[in-house]
C-alpha cells in the first residue's frame, strides 16, 4: 500500500494540479484580505471568487498532460475536453446557481422580516464570472509549464 501511496504522490500531473489548485485558493484569502480587508479562512476551501481553482486545476493538469503525453495524445484531447466542461460548468451553470441563491436570499429576508422563517441562507459564491475563470486558465496554464 505505501508503495502505491509513494507512486501516485509522486506523480508529476497530480503534484501540478494539487499545486495549482493551492496557489489559486491561497490567491483567494489574500485577494479577499486586501480587497475587503478581512481574513475570511473559508475561501481557502470555498468555491467561487478570483481566480476559479476549479479551472486552474483541470487547465494546470490538462497543461501538463499536454506537455508530458504530447498534444496530439488521445489523453489530452480527453483533457482538454473535460476542462472546456469545467469551465463552461464554472463561468455558466454555477454562476447561474449562485445567482438564484443570492434571489431566493432575498425573499427569505423578505419572508423572516413579516413572519418567523427558518431556513439558513444558501451558498451565493458558487460560480464564476469570465474573467475568473480566464485568470483560473491562465494560472493553469504558468503552473503547469513552471512545473513540467
Amino acid at each position: 500500500m505505501s508503495d502505491y501511496l509513494t507512486e501516485f504522490l509522486a506523480n508529476r500531473i497530480f503534484l501540478v494540479a494539487a499545486t495549482a489548485w493551492f496557489v489559486a485558493q491561497t490567491l483567494k484569502v489574500l485577494l479577499t484580505l486586501i480587497v475587503d480587508r478581512e481574513f475570511q479562512f473559508e475561501r481557502f476551501h470555498g468555491s467561487g471568487g478570483m481566480p476559479s481553482a476549479h479551472t486552474a486545476t483541470i487547465v494546470s493538469a490538462s497543461t501538463a498532460i499536454g506537455l508530458v503525453e504530447g498534444f496530439s495524445s488521445s489523453i489530452y484531447a480527453l483533457s482538454l475536453i473535460m476542462a472546456f466542461i469545467v469551465m463552461y460548468d464554472a463561468s455558466g451553470v454555477r454562476r447561474s446557481v449562485g445567482t438564484q441563491a443570492r434571489l431566493l436570499n432575498n425573499i427569505i429576508k423578505d419572508i423572516y422580516k413579516h413572519k418567523h422563517f427558518e431556513e439558513d441562507k444558501l451558498k451565493e459564491l458558487i460560480g464564476h464570472k469570465p474573467t475568473e475563470v480566464v485568470v483560473g486558465a491562465i494560472l493553469g496554464i504558468i503552473i503547469a509549464n513552471l512545473m513540467i
